[in-house]
């Protein structure tokens, strides 16, 4: 989990303003249809993301979702303003007022908007939150010119191109998805299925990044959110996480980038944007 978030802010006051990552250009990847055919490039760029005081995170919708529905933002359990939630701890409809700062396509700041409540949010099996906000999409849309980002409502692909866009630090990451870890152990957390990045120097995710949308390059669509890597190489402690297989063997990848699925997310939101855990298919954990 990226909370060392006040040492890179230290580190970025001491080397100098200049020192912060610079707004990135929008990314445009080649789209591919199924015969292997190139169709309209996928335009990834920072509209719909939204900058938390600590995180990053983006306004996002289900393929179900309706114009009039209270727009959702996502980030991490982790990133909430009371703090982690411990292991087991879920959270649901808890009132808040906290604001998101949205962001524009090239990353300008397009207005602020305000959450009513946590919806939903935990660090077991996932590491998600998600706001309910006191505007719907149609009003976002029709007042910033905005459209959220849709979640897409099928497991991630390996070797797949995807882009971490952080509002927080208003840069673009390109990572491709290297594999899938059975189990990702931090500290007393245990995160399911989680989708882990190829190493590479494009791909060198940093504190302010947890909670960024990961999307796919071929789709557009949201498939995994941001959340954590292996700073020291240690085992299993906190900001180093561990792999976990079916056996119970221990991978340590000293280096190694993660984030988690959000398919799963699509089967426990409802009408209204209403989050249901007894709605059929949904696996998110409950209270």
């Amino acid at each position: 989990m990226k909370k060392r978030l006040v040492g890179v802010l230290l580190a970025s006051a001491l080397l100098g303003a200049g020192a912060a990552p610079a707004v990135a250009a929008p990314a445009v990847a080649a789209a591919e249809s199924g015969s292997g055919a190139k169709s309209k490039p996928v335009v990834v760029d920072f509209a719909g993301t939204v900058a938390l005081s600590n995180c990053s995170g983006s306004v996002v919708r289900m393929p179900h979702s309706q114009p009039d529905d209270p727009a959702l933002v996502m980030s991490n359990g982790h990133c909430l303003e009371t703090g982690f939630p411990g292991a087991g701890e879920v959270i649901v409809d808890r009132p808040s007022t906290r604001t998101f700062t949205l962001l524009d396509a090239g990353g300008g700041a397009a207005g602020t908007l305000k959450a009513s409540k946590i919806a939903y949010a935990t660090m077991t099996d996932t590491d998600v939150s998600l706001y309910e906000l006191t505007s719907t999409y149609a009003q976002i849309r029709s007042q910033y010119g905005i459209k959220a980002l849709e979640l897409n409502a099928t497991h991630p692909v390996k070797n797949r191109s995807v882009k971490v866009v952080s509002g927080y630090w208003k840069k673009i990451y390109s990572c491709g998805v290297d594999g899938f870890a059975y189990r990702l152990k931090e500290g007393v957390w245990t995160w399911k299925d989680s989708v882990r990045y190829t190493s590479s120097d494009t791909c060198q995710t940093i504190g302010g990044t947890s909670g960024s949308p990961v999307i796919d390059t071929r789709t557009g669509k949201v498939v995994a959110v941001n959340n954590t890597s292996n700073e020291d190489g240690e085992r299993c402690t906190l900001n180093n996480p561990c792999e976990v297989d079916r056996r119970g063997n221990v991978t340590v990848r000293h280096g190694a980038r993660y984030a988690q699925q959000t398919y799963g997310i699509v089967r426990c939101v409802a009408h209204d944007s209403k989050i249901d855990l007894d709605r059929k298919g949904c696996k998110l954990p409950k209270p």
